[in-house]
């Protein structure tokens, strides 16, 4: 079995589902950039959750999307499908609602496998990465309303440090590192690329 499957990414996921509160600064972008822990510790954050979907086929894909360019929320970049976690939901329930809602994936594909330790980010979100493998026969359609492109990339890609290029934000005197990793003419970068090292660093690193 190759160890970048989606059952072997579904084993590995379920040895590190775990985690404590917090430790979301051992890993991604917050190893890059120690500072930021304390600047997020004082934003009002509102909960999302994110669906990081493996594809079963003889080679492992992850969906993401390119959101549109008129959004008020990380207009144009590449992301996982997702959003804001409604009332008392889960993380789960709302990462599976926001990918039918976004790009037509029936929940009755989706496996979940579980939510990893939440995420705070410095555009006011605290974001839950669920992990969860898809099964073959959907048909995905993009939500024209939030959705401009829905793409796959190779799990073996994403998972190869070799792939994970570093480059620097500056803004009014602060700087931030993060991660980018340019698959096909796509720039994967932000949230979107600091979660995918996360995901790395946790199961293959």
């Amino acid at each position: 079995m190759s160890i970048f499957s989606a059952a072997e990414f579904r084993r590995r996921a379920e040895a590190h589902l775990g985690g404590k509160p917090g430790d979301h600064t051992l890993f991604g972008d917050y190893r890059l950039n120690p500072g930021v822990p304390g600047t997020v510790a004082g934003m009002k954050l509102r909960d999302a959750a994110v669906l990081i979907g493996v594809v079963e086929d003889d080679e492992a894909h992850v969906i993401l999307t390119k959101r549109q360019d008129t959004l008020r929320k990380h207009s144009g970049q590449i992301a996982f499908p997702g959003g804001k976690v409604d009332g008392d939901e889960s993380a789960e329930l709302a990462a599976i609602r926001e990918a039918e809602e976004e790009i037509g994936l029936g929940q009755h594909f989706i496996d979940v496998i579980g939510g990893l330790p939440q995420i705070p980010v410095l555009s006011g979100f605290r974001i839950t990465p669920v992990l969860a493998t898809i099964r073959p026969g959907f048909e995905l359609r993009p939500n024209p309303d939030e959705v401009e492109h829905i793409f796959q990339v190779p799990l073996s890609f994403l998972m190869n440090a070799a792939n994970h290029e570093q480059d620097t934000w500056e803004r009014g005197g602060a700087s931030r590192r993060f991660y980018v990793m340019p698959y096909e003419g796509w720039r994967i970068w932000g949230i979107t690329a600091g979660i995918i090292r996360s995901v790395y660093e946790r199961l293959y690193e």
